[in-house]
């Protein structure tokens, strides 16, 4: 739930501060107070709304899925927006783009101002079907994982085949292809280290001539041997040393061996050519010989196509009797329980004066959630040409009907005039669904109305003084003067002062 909010320069406020406890939140005051303003700039730090605040700061206690976003949670999460040149978001101080916020955002708050239908989302009415078939046998919820479970065993073997069957469409030129860059490998026949090897021999052989020449000038000086031994001797000079030093010297000379090089170096230079190529084309000879072996079963594998295809064709048919057998038994599961939707639907529609609603079940292709598709419509009318007043207030039925079933719901609803040109027996019925979703949502709304005003837990009035606005939470016996104005404008008459302390009491 939000526990604080703080925001500067949003239009006619200079600053507004909130501290909110659970349940109902609403807000309240003249026309043209600034209402609005202030609830497009909560709504805007969850990049749900566009807003001229210059800053907003919230404070939420839920836990969210940041992670999903590379942003780190914590126990009390800060939502910011900062309206510079260029409009900023952080959470928990790190910087989030409006797109991933809105994604974010939408996960724990449903905003009935905007027009959308996603609670009618096929998926969700389905749900609720399968929702009632659980509380009536305990072994559904169990059926209907093994048929998700089955199903999507059946796409992916589907899919397997789909790909088999493209891949015999151009099977001869994968063949010639992998064909191809099998013999290109077996035909250099590559060995690990033998390119290292090959640039070493490169080298020496390189230096060859140099080598030989240099000690055909150098063994000169074996033939002055026995002339430095002789002036060594006569100098009463021991020539141990220099014996020594000729005598490995002469070792060295002999080691000189380029028979190891004795083989055509066109031939060497072809060969690192060839090695070079597959170690541009591949990386290194060690991926190209992993490419040989890959290449060679994936011959292998297009060799064995029709088999696999025949394979997969035949488990394809058995999976697809199980599945739709399955579906078909799912289908008969929420046509049982249509009627007591429908009913549960239409009691809080009543309740919201609202027409009732009719579901139809009807056949589509397999998917997920089996052959069943959920057609809503109201009075003949479809989604899309219901008012936006009229969509909230069935979406408000469906979030209901969601908790009464589930007995569980978790986040954030923002209603903006949810009870705009209604009457006081109208406005009545909302705040009465209202206060029974506040036992599962946390929930803002403005109000025109005391109905809905005095179910309040956080009764806030909004207030404008030379043109600028204020905004202040109401205590108990303010409350009753706000509500009195709301039932007879400024004059407010005694009648409407005791019926605003019934409205409160009740």
């Amino acid at each position: 739930m939000i526990k604080k909010v703080f925001m500067r320069e949003n239009l006619s406020f200079k600053i507004a501060e909130l501290e909110i406890e659970k349940g109902l939140t609403v807000f309240t005051g003249l026309s043209g107070a600034g209402k609005s303003i202030l609830f497009k700039g909560i709504i805007s730090a969850f990049a749900l709304c566009d807003s001229e605040a210059k800053f907003v700061e919230i404070e939420l206690d839920d836990e969210i899925e940041a992670d999903k976003f590379g942003i780190f949670s914590d126990d009390d999460n800060v939502f910011k927006m900062i309206k510079e040149k260029n409009t900023k978001y952080f959470l928990n101080n790190q910087s989030i783009n409006k797109k991933s916020l809105n994604a974010l955002s939408k996960t724990f708050i449903k905003y009935l101002s905007v027009k959308d239908s996603n609670e009618f989302s096929n998926e969700r009415l389905l749900g609720l079907l399968d929702v009632l078939q659980e509380q009536k046998d305990g072994t559904f919820k169990e059926f209907l994982s093994s048929f998700k479970e089955l199903y999507k065993n059946y796409k992916d073997k589907s899919e397997e085949l789909e790909k088999i069957k493209e891949e015999e469409k151009r099977i001869e030129d994968l063949k010639e292809l992998a064909s191809m860059q099998i013999e290109k490998i077996e035909k250099i026949k590559p060995k690990l280290g033998e390119y290292e090897e090959l640039l070493s021999l490169k080298k020496r052989l390189s230096k060859k001539d140099k080598i030989i020449e240099a000690w055909a000038r150098a063994n000169a000086i074996f033939e002055l041997e026995s002339a430095v031994i002789e002036a060594l001797n006569l100098s009463e000079k021991d020539s141990a040393f220099f014996t020594d030093c000729l005598n490995e010297l002469r070792f060295v000379s002999e080691s000189q061996n380029f028979d190891d090089l004795d083989f055509d170096i066109e031939e060497l230079l072809d060969r690192i050519e060839q090695l070079s190529f597959l170690i541009k084309k591949y990386g290194s000879i060690e991926e190209s010989l992993k490419v040989l072996e890959e290449k060679k079963k994936e011959l292998l594998h297009y060799e064995n196509l029709s088999f696999e295809k025949k394979e997969l064709e035949l488990e394809l048919e058995n999976l697809s009797k199980e599945v739709n057998d399955k579906a078909e038994i799912l289908s008969k599961f929420r046509k049982s329980n249509l009627k007591d939707l429908q009913t549960l639907l239409n009691s809080y529609l009543e309740k919201l004066y609202m027409k009732n609603v009719s579901l139809e079940l009807l056949s589509c292709d397999l998917s997920e959630l089996g052959f069943d598709e959920l057609k809503l419509s109201i009075n003949e009318a479809e989604l899309k040409n219901l008012s936006s007043g009229e969509l909230n207030r069935l979406r408000l039925a469906f979030i209901a009907v969601e908790c009464k079933l589930l007995n569980f719901g978790k986040g954030i609803i923002f209603l903006d005039e949810i009870d705009a040109n209604l009457s006081g027996k109208e406005a009545m019925s909302i705040a009465n669904v209202l206060d029974e979703l506040a036992n599962f949502y946390q929930i803002f709304a403005i109000s025109h109305l005391p109905q809905l005003s005095s179910k309040a837990k956080n009764h806030f009035l909004v207030e404008k003084e030379n043109n600028e606005s204020f905004v202040r939470k109401l205590k108990d016996d303010e409350r009753v003067g706000e509500l009195a104005r709301m039932i007879s404008g400024e004059q407010i008459r005694d009648e409407a002062l005791e019926f605003a302390k019934t409205l409160l009491k009740s």
